[in-house]
């Protein structure tokens, strides 16, 4: 199976998850936790709470999936491992990382965002596998699934509590969900997610972020790792005692423009001389 492939029948699979986690009305069909003495505690929109309750809702679909497509299915070794799932074809032997990813509607054309894992370690290099289920270059297509919802922040109260009697009447504090599968590449921007962290940030933009038409998807998949696998935050600059060499897609092109002319000018001059590297012996002596 080619990554091609695997997106479409993972995109097409994604459009009935959202039965398995709403209500027929929309609303999210988890109330909260519960505790040995049948009480029930609301839960909070954090993000990351979400996105970890919602993997586990949606696991029983994703072997299902997987089943369909004759493909294996293995969740993250650890947490904060790299990806959340990562899936195998049984013939061919390809892996295909999926991360899942949740973001709450801003309004009705834009959501929060996504951060879309680190531009460090396992992303630089690539076959290493720390912190990762598998080294990175193994997989053969990475990629988001992604959830837009809505919060109810009226219904947000997590100090209270309910009995099991009650269950009707608690609120849910997410609902419209809208699942969509992309390639990572296609639906990042040239920014880390939040302030001076190193992850990768996604576009807003819900049209964008749906339909994969993030600022990497014209440039592709090669400009994308290339951007972000060199990519420094004012913290990482000042600890190589350097300037940034870029900070954002204008600057990046001003970056790697600098002296292309002299070199294509120069390419044959450069083809010929061969690798002018210094051998082991020779850095020795020096």
């Amino acid at each position: 199976m080619k990554s091609e492939e695997f997106h479409a029948h993972l995109q097409a699979h994604a459009e009935s998850f959202a039965k398995a986690v709403a209500t027929n009305e929309g609303e999210w069909i988890v109330k909260g936790f519960i505790d040995v003495y049948k009480r029930i505690y609301t839960i909070s929109v954090d993000t990351k709470l979400v996105s970890k309750v919602l993997e586990l809702l949606l696991f029983p679909m994703f072997v299902e999936f997987a089943k369909k497509h004759e493909l294996d299915v293995e969740l993250s070794p650890q947490q904060n491992f790299y990806p959340d799932l990562t899936f195998r074809d049984r013939k061919s032997g390809s892996l295909f990382a999926v991360d899942i990813k949740s973001t709450y509607r801003k309004n009705d054309t834009d959501v929060n965002g996504m951060t879309l894992g680190a531009f460090t370690g396992y992303f630089r290099k690539r076959d290493s596998n720390k912190n990762t289920a598998h080294p990175y270059n193994s997989y053969s297509g990475h990629f988001v699934l992604g959830v837009i919802y809505s919060q109810c922040l009226d219904a947000i109260d997590e100090r209270m509590s309910f009995g099991l009697d009650d269950l009707e009447k608690i609120p849910s504090v997410i609902k419209d969900f809208y699942f969509f599968a992309q390639p990572k590449y296609r639906i990042a921007t040239a920014r880390p997610g939040s302030g001076n962290t190193k992850n990768i940030g996604s576009v807003t933009k819900i049209k964008d972020m749906t339909n994969g038409e993030g600022p990497f998807f014209a440039l592709g998949e090669a400009v994308y790792d290339d951007y972000w696998k060199f990519y420094l935050t004012r913290d990482m600059a000042k600890a190589l005692e350097i300037e940034r060499p870029y900070i954002n897609l204008k600057t990046y092109l001003e970056y790697k423009k600098r002296g292309m002319e002299v070199l294509f000018a120069h390419e044959e001059e450069i083809l010929e001389a061969g690798d002018d590297e210094p051998s082991e012996a020779g850095e020795e002596s020096e």
